[in-house]
């Protein structure tokens, strides 16, 4: 018999951990491969505390998995997601301390670069409603699947989506007052402002507070080791944008757009800021390219068709890919599950995408 991912997962979700649940519900299962008789998966915890009272888990895992019929090689690597917490001397019922987003931002002598972050890749659009939220928590997540140690900082203050899109809605904790412990959702680590505020709640700051809150989500933010930092960007060119550029060191940038012309105008200036802001292009991404009809299979091309891929073309800049306009992934989204964490087509798209983007060495 030859094992599948599925069949591996199932087998993992018998396997109940001693405080409650097991591996696979409680999202620990990285980098899952199935080559013939071989398996090898990564078990991630949540802290380097808990990693280190987690080999017995990672042996039982190992030998649940070599009795699988046709298992020959099985190879399970224990590691942790983020950074050992800090101690909290606080007085015994004392109220915790008080955690405010928001402010002008304050003098620093170097860049605002998060420690242990490897890259830093900038996710913008010229417009609103192109799909750039959607196509930044499905990277995330679809890059997380791959292996990869993922950072997910929502940029879009006045607009906040992803505590919806990745199903998360905490408040972060923070042990001082100043430093703040991100949350995390489907392999993904995560810093949005809309964490800290009601979701019908509008953001009414002018642009020295809104750049105070990135220096605070870029600087303050405990993000761990991560091998990429996505940041989605608000759209348009207005200072969040700036200020990423101008004040992080940023590895590049990947402008989304759907192939409709008067979203490309807008997709020319966001690539055009980027390139005053001396930040390199990654590359553009189409979102929304075709529509696939599920009652019989038509095709159409609502949004025009190919205009980003011209407009690579035209500027000699890589084209990564392009994702079709799917009903689907809309609900996911909406329901706080990416569908980049499932194995339907579109994920299965998300995971091409991210393969295009390790192959090409952009993470």
């Amino acid at each position: 018999m030859t094992q599948t991912r599925e069949t591996i997962l199932d087998a993992l979700r018998g396997l109940t951990l001693p405080d409650g649940g097991d591996v696979v519900s409680r999202d620990m299962v990285r980098a899952l491969r199935v080559d013939g008789g071989k398996v090898s998966f990564v078990l991630e915890a949540e802290s380097p505390e808990l990693a280190a009272r987690m080999e017995p888990v990672r042996l039982a895992c190992e030998g649940l998995v070599r009795k699988l019929p046709g298992v020959e090689q099985v190879s399970v690597a224990l590691t942790a997601h983020g950074p050992a917490a800090k101690a909290m001397a606080r007085p015994a019922g004392a109220e915790p301390p008080s955690l405010k987003i928001g402010g002008h931002p304050t003098p620093q002598a170097g860049p605002m670069r998060p420690t242990g972050v490897k890259r830093i890749i900038a996710i913008g659009s010229g417009k609103g409603g192109v799909g750039k939220s959607t196509v930044s928590s499905n990277l995330a997540v679809a890059l997380a699947r791959a292996g990869k140690r993922v950072g997910l900082l929502d940029a879009d203050i006045y607009g906040p989506s992803q505590p919806r899109m990745m199903g998360v809605n905490k408040r972060p904790s923070s042990p001082d007052g100043k430093t703040i412990i991100p949350l995390h959702g489907h392999g993904v680590t995560l810093m949005s402002i809309g964490f800290m505020l009601p979701e019908d709640k509008a953001v009414v700051w002018r642009g020295p507070m809104l750049m105070g809150a990135l220096q605070q989500m870029l600087t303050q933010v405990e993000w761990g080791e991560l091998d990429v930092l996505l940041v989605d960007l608000p759209p348009g060119t207005g200072d969040v944008a700036m200020t990423l550029c101008q004040k992080s060191e940023v590895t590049g940038a990947i402008v989304v757009s759907t192939p409709q012309d008067v979203a490309l105008l807008d997709a020319r200036k966001a690539l055009n800021m980027f390139d005053v802001l001396k930040t390199p292009i990654l590359g553009l991404i189409e979102n929304m390219g075709v529509y696939h009809c599920p009652n019989c299979g038509h095709e159409a091309h609502i949004f025009g068709e190919g205009g980003v891929k011209a407009e690579a073309a035209r500027l000699g800049l890589p084209f990564l890919g392009s994702l079709p306009i799917d009903l689907d992934t809309r609900l996911a989204g909406d329901a706080g599950t990416p569908i980049a964490a499932g194995d339907s087509p579109m994920a299965q798209a998300y995971a091409a995408l991210a393969k295009r983007f390790i192959d090409a060495g952009i993470v």
